[in-house]
C-alpha cells in the first residue's frame, strides 16, 4: 500500500513539476512562454529582461534559441533557427530607435565587417522610420530563418524581403550580446544569468 501511495505522490509531483515549467516568464509585466515555435521548430526561452535607458524601462527583450547557451559565442555558432523578442514598455520615437540599433551595430564590429553590412542597417533603418512610433505594449520580432534569412516583424507584420547574410543576425544580436552591449544587465537577463 506505501509503494502505490509513493507512486501516486510521485506522479503528482511530476504533474506539479511539469505545470510549473510550462508557466510563461513574466519580465515587467510582460509575458514571455517557455517556448515558441518558429518555423517548424521549437525554440526555448535562453532569458529575458529589461532594457533600461538611465532609470526609464524602455522595452523587454527575451531571446529564444533551440538549446540554451550561457555565452555569446556560444549563440552565434547554433546554426538553427533564433529569436529576438521585444515589447515595448514606453512610447519611442521609431526613428531613433532604428538609429540606436545602427549605432549598436556599429560599437560591436569592426569597421569593415560593418561597412559591408551598411545596405542592410540602412534598409532596417527605414523599417523602423516607417511606422513612426511604437507605443507601450507595441511589439517586434528579429526571427533568424536558415535558408531564409533574418525576418523583422513589427506589430504582427513581417517587414519586407529577409535580409539573407547570416552576419546581419548576428550583427543586430550584437546590439544586446557583444562587447559593448546596449544594457550590461539586459545582456545578463538574455544570458539567463541570475539577477
Amino acid at each position: 500500500m506505501k509503494f502505490l501511495q509513493r507512486c501516486a505522490a510521485a506522479a503528482v509531483a511530476c504533474l506539479l513539476a511539469a505545470g510549473a515549467i510550462a508557466q510563461p516568464i513574466s519580465v515587467a509585466d510582460v509575458k514571455y512562454e517557455e517556448t515558441t515555435n518558429l518555423s517548424g521548430t521549437s525554440l526555448q526561452l535562453n532569458g529575458a529582461g529589461v532594457r533600461y535607458k538611465a532609470v526609464f524601462k524602455v522595452y523587454t527583450a527575451g531571446l529564444y534559441l533551440e538549446k540554451k547557451a550561457s555565452t555569446p559565442a556560444e549563440i552565434m555558432a547554433q546554426k538553427g533557427p533564433k529569436r529576438m523578442s521585444i515589447t515595448m514598455l514606453r512610447e519611442i520615437d521609431s526613428t531613433e530607435l532604428g538609429k540606436l540599433f545602427s549605432r549598436g551595430m556599429e560599437d560591436n564590429m569592426d569597421r569593415a565587417a560593418f561597412s559591408k553590412l551598411i545596405p542592410g542597417v540602412l534598409r532596417m533603418s527605414q523599417i523602423f522610420s516607417d511606422h513612426k512610433k511604437l507605443q507601450a505594449g507595441d511589439q517586434f520580432m528579429i526571427d533568424w530563418i536558415p535558408g531564409t534569412g533574418t525576418v523583422i516583424t513589427v506589430k504582427g507584420k513581417p517587414q519586407g524581403e529577409p535580409f539573407k547574410e547570416p552576419e546581419f543576425f548576428n550583427a543586430l544580436l550584437g546590439i544586446w550580446l557583444g562587447n559593448v552591449p546596449a544594457d550590461w544587465k539586459l545582456k545578463d537577463a538574455l544570458l539567463g544569468k541570475p539577477a
